[in-house]
C-alpha cells in the first residue's frame, strides 16, 4: 500500500514548474477556443437577456441561430459578431490559467490524503469546485464586461462603453463594487458545473485509457475529445439555469431605464418563471450547447497537448537528473560505467529478467494518473 501511494503521490509533483505549465497551457487553451466561439457565445448571451429575436419567422430551433446572426450582421456588422472578444480573451487567460493551476494543485494535494492510486469521484468534485470558487471570485468583473459589450448594441436607449477600460471604469464610478461583482452568487453556483464536468472527463479518460491499455498522457486528441465532448454536454444541461439568472443580474445595471429590475437572485428566478415559465431558464440552451461543446473540445485538447509540450520544452532540473531519458517506464539505475553496448545489454537482461520476476512496479493504476 505504502508502495502504491508513493507511486501515486509521485504522479502530482508540486513545483513551480507543474505550476507554470499548467497555467500557460490553460490561458492558451482558453484564448484559442473564445476565438472560434466568441459569434456563438454572442447570440447564447443576448438570448439569455432579451429572449426570442422578434422577426422570428420560422418555428424551427435553427431558424433562432440564423435570424440572430442576419441581425447582428444586418445592424451592427461582422464587427458585431465578435462583441465582447477582447474582455472574453483576457477573462479566459486568468480563468483557464487560475483554473487549471489551481485545480491540479487540489488534486495533488488531496491525493496525497488518499491510499488509492486514483482520485476518487468525491476528491475530483472537491479540487474542481474549489478551482471553481477561485476563478469565479478573480475573474467575476471581467465577465461583467464581456456580457454588457455583447448586449450593448441592442440598447439604443443607453450611453455604449467605448472599450473594456472604458466599461471597467464606467461600472466601478457609477456602480462601485457591486457592479463589478453583480451576478458572483449565480457563478459561485455554477461551481457545480465544473464539479460535475471535471471528475466526469477524468473518469472518462481513465476509462479509454484501461480500455486501450496505455496511459492517459498517450491518449489521442480524439480520445480527448469524447471525454471532453461527453462531460461538457452533461454538465450543460444540469447546471444551464444559472447562467441564465447569471446574465440577467451582469446586464441589468447598463438598461437603467428597462421595465424588468431584479432585486436579487431569487427575485430574478421568480420573475423570469412567472414571465416564460420553465422554458425561460434554458433559453439560448441549444445555442449554447452548439458553442460550449466545440468550445470544450478546443479547450481541452488544446490545453491536454499545450501542456505535453510545455513539459517537454520546460526543463525539471530535479526530476531530468533521477530519470535522464522518461519514456513512462521506470528505468533500472546503473551503478557503474562503462560503455553504451555494456549499458545496453545490461538494460536488455534486466528487462527480460523483469518479465519474469518484475522487481519494479509497473502497474497501469499509477500510469494513468499521471500528468492531468
Amino acid at each position: 500500500m505504502s508502495k502504491n501511494k508513493e507511486s501515486s503521490t509521485s504522479s502530482y509533483p508540486q513545483n513551480t514548474r507543474d505550476f507554470i505549465c499548467h497555467a500557460l497551457s490553460g490561458a492558451a487553451a482558453g484564448a484559442i477556443a473564445a476565438t472560434f466561439v466568441c459569434p456563438l457565445d454572442v447570440i447564447k448571451t443576448r438570448l439569455q437577456v432579451h429572449g426570442l429575436p422578434e422577426p422570428a419567422h420560422s418555428g424551427r430551433r435553427g431558424s433562432i441561430i440564423v435570424t440572430s446572426l442576419q441581425n447582428i450582421i444586418k445592424n451592427e456588422g461582422i464587427r458585431g459578431m465578435y462583441r465582447g472578444l477582447s474582455p472574453t480573451i483576457l477573462a479566459l487567460l486568468p480563468n483557464w490559467a487560475v483554473y487549471f493551476a489551481v485545480y491540479e494543485q487540489l488534486k495533488g494535494l488531496l491525493h496525497s490524503h488518499e491510499d488509492s492510486s486514483q482520485l476518487s469521484i468525491g476528491a475530483n468534485m472537491i479540487a474542481a469546485a474549489g478551482a471553481g470558487a477561485a476563478t469565479a471570485i478573480t475573474t467575476n468583473p471581467l465577465w461583467v464586461v464581456k456580457t454588457r459589450l455583447q448586449t450593448q448594441g441592442m440598447r439604443p436607449d443607453v450611453v455604449p462603453y467605448k472599450s473594456m477600460l472604458s466599461a471597467l471604469r464606467r461600472i466601478a464610478h457609477e456602480e462601485g463594487i457591486r457592479g463589478l461583482y453583480s451576478g458572483i452568487l449565480p457563478s459561485l453556483a455554477g461551481i457545480s458545473h465544473v464539479a460535475i464536468q471535471f471528475p466526469v472527463y477524468e473518469k472518462i479518460k481513465c476509462y479509454i485509457a484501461k480500455k486501450d491499455n496505455k496511459t492517459v498522457d498517450e491518449l489521442s486528441t480524439g480520445d480527448v475529445a469524447i471525454a471532453s465532448s461527453i462531460s461538457k454536454v452533461l454538465a450543460s444541461i444540469i447546471t444551464y439555469p444559472h447562467e441564465v439568472i447569471r446574465s440577467r443580474l451582469q446586464e441589468q445595471g447598463q438598461a437603467r431605464n428597462s421595465e424588468v429590475q431584479y432585486a436579487g437572485v431569487v427575485d430574478c428566478m421568480k420573475k423570469v418563471f412567472r414571465k416564460e415559465g420553465l422554458p425561460g431558464f434554458y433559453r439560448g440552451c441549444a445555442t449554447n450547447l452548439l458553442r460550449t461543446t466545440p468550445s470544450a473540445v478546443i479547450t481541452f485538447t488544446s490545453y491536454e497537448m499545450i501542456h505535453r509540450f510545455c513539459l517537454r520544452v520546460i526543463p525539471d532540473e530535479k526530476h531530468s537528473q533521477a530519470h535522464p531519458k522518461s519514456d513512462g517506464r521506470a528505468k533500472p539505475r546503473q551503478n557503474n560505467g562503462g560503455t553504451g553496448e555494456g549499458k545496453n545489454d545490461s538494460v536488455l537482461r534486466q528487462t527480460q529478467s523483469n518479465k519474469i520476476t518484475p522487481s519494479i512496479p509497473l502497474g497501469n493504476k499509477e500510469q494513468l494518473t499521471a500528468g492531468h
